[in-house]
């Protein structure tokens, strides 16, 4: 069999790794338009600073996957505990998630969060947007003071325009952790995550080349390689490329679901709900900054809608390899979507903008403390989950898989997947096309 598996990413280099074991498989090509293959787990260095496309780490329930994980890393990593920290006001850290430290909160907003938790009028609906589900177990009050605020900043959309799937994982908290937590007993509350992991070097894209160097030789991959068209003839798929026409047996895609209607014969219907799937796009900045700020946290949420970015990240955090002396490295994120006024923006619109939000959080006085900088936008980032998404993409999905499609990865299978239930969606595409 010759396989073909469209995009460069995690999921097609994984699922890669996972099926060349099969001795009736003779070749598999990984097709990639750019340069170079990575997806989001690409890493970019400046000045022997690593930062990657959005906050990654290495974690994960599956425990199988996670040691497989670590084991193909190797002695690359470092073992880390979440101090992640919310940035109410300029002099104001809370504590993530929002609710293990409302003690810290102005008296009006403590007393608000807290009676709106414990007198809940929303506690009995059935939650079909993430407005509701934030409403149902976890009151008014810490939705409008933060979880509204600040998932309308990352979403660009209103939470009532979104379905639940994005936070139906997310528990509700006891009644005595929120007592406790107003009255200053800390507690852990959320747990998801707290302790992960993340390379000691080279940023998040060392563990995509780990997995990259377990490939064989059956696996080729071809970068500048553009997808024309895909047609069905005697039983296999021919391909057209801006390379040439090749044929295969089998297909699997991890390129964006949205656009894959563009490479098979023409069907409106398709079409239309294709393009009905969205997305957000995203803007990774990286400063260094003089000084020693933000102290030992790694992320820190912002959901004052007046700061264009909703998260910083402080690369320090992650290890001495992650940080000068004398200086502080940021990874900044700014959500976008197409033809937007922040997608507008150019370089130094989106340098003034992050400038300023960094002086109203008192991180710079002035731009001479900025040492250097970098600012990069990726057009796919978040898949959202708005109120028609589980529908529209199980139409498309169904569609294509009838003619003999596989689809995985974030943007195959148009799901938000971290890149561990990535690895573990690969491992178990590979698991059934073995049998």
């Amino acid at each position: 069999m010759r396989i073909l598996i469209l995009g460069g990413g995690i999921a097609s280099i994984s699922l890669a790794k996972f099926i060349q074991q099969k001795k009736q498989i003779k070749q598999i090509t990984i097709l990639e338009k750019e340069e170079k293959v990575g997806g989001l787990l690409r890493s970019y260095e400046i000045n022997k600073i690593f930062y990657d496309v959005g906050p990654h780490i290495i974690f994960s329930k599956n425990k199988k996957i996670l040691k497989l994980i670590l084991n193909i890393l190797g002695k690359n990593k470092n073992s880390l505990k979440r101090s992640n920290k919310i940035i109410y006001d300029k002099n104001t850290l809370i504590k993530y998630p929002f609710e293990n430290e409302l003690y810290k909160l102005p008296k009006k907003d403590l007393q608000f969060a807290l009676n709106k938790f414990l007198k809940n009028k929303f506690s009995k609906i059935a939650p079909k947007t993430m407005k509701d589900f934030f409403l149902k177990n976890f009151g008014e009050g810490i939705f409008k003071l933060y979880l509204g605020p600040y998932n309308n900043k990352i979403w660009k959309m209103n939470p009532s325009k979104l379905d639940t799937q994005m936070v139906e994982r997310i528990p509700r908290p006891p009644n005595e952790d929120i007592i406790k937590s107003a009255k200053g007993i800390i507690t852990e509350g959320y747990k998801h995550q707290l302790y992960f992991h993340y390379p000691k070097k080279g940023g998040i894209e060392s563990l995509f080349t780990a997995f990259k160097s377990k490939l064989n030789s059956k696996v080729k991959i071809l970068t500048s390689t553009k997808l024309m068209s895909i047609k069905t003839k005697n039983k296999k798929y021919l391909i057209k490329t801006n390379k040439g026409i090749f044929n295969y047996d089998k297909i699997f895609s991890t390129i964006p679901l949205n656009e894959f209607y563009k490479y098979l014969e023409k069907n409106d219907k398709i079409k239309k709900i294709s393009r009905s799937l969205q997305y957000n796009s995203i803007i990774i900045a990286m400063f260094n900054i003089k000084g020693n700020i933000a102290g030992k946290n790694f992320a820190l949420m912002v959901p004052n809608k007046n700061i264009i970015f909703h998260r910083i990240s402080k690369l320090d955090f992650l290890g001495k390899n992650y940080s000068l002396k004398g200086s502080t490295t940021f990874q900044i994120e700014i959500t976008f979507k197409k033809n937007s006024k922040i997608g507008k923006m150019n370089n130094q619109q989106l340098f003034n903008r992050i400038y300023e939000g960094l002086k109203k959080l008192n991180f710079v006085n002035k731009k001479k403390d900025i040492n250097f900088k970098s600012i990069k936008k990726f057009k796919y980032a978040y898949v959202i989950y708005n109120l028609n998404h589980r529908k529209n993409v199980d139409m498309l999905l169904n569609y294509y898989e009838k003619k003999g499609f596989d689809f995985l990865g974030r943007w195959g299978s148009w799901e938000y997947l971290n890149s561990d239930q990535v690895i573990a969606q690969a491992y178990e595409k590979a698991r059934k096309f073995l049998i």
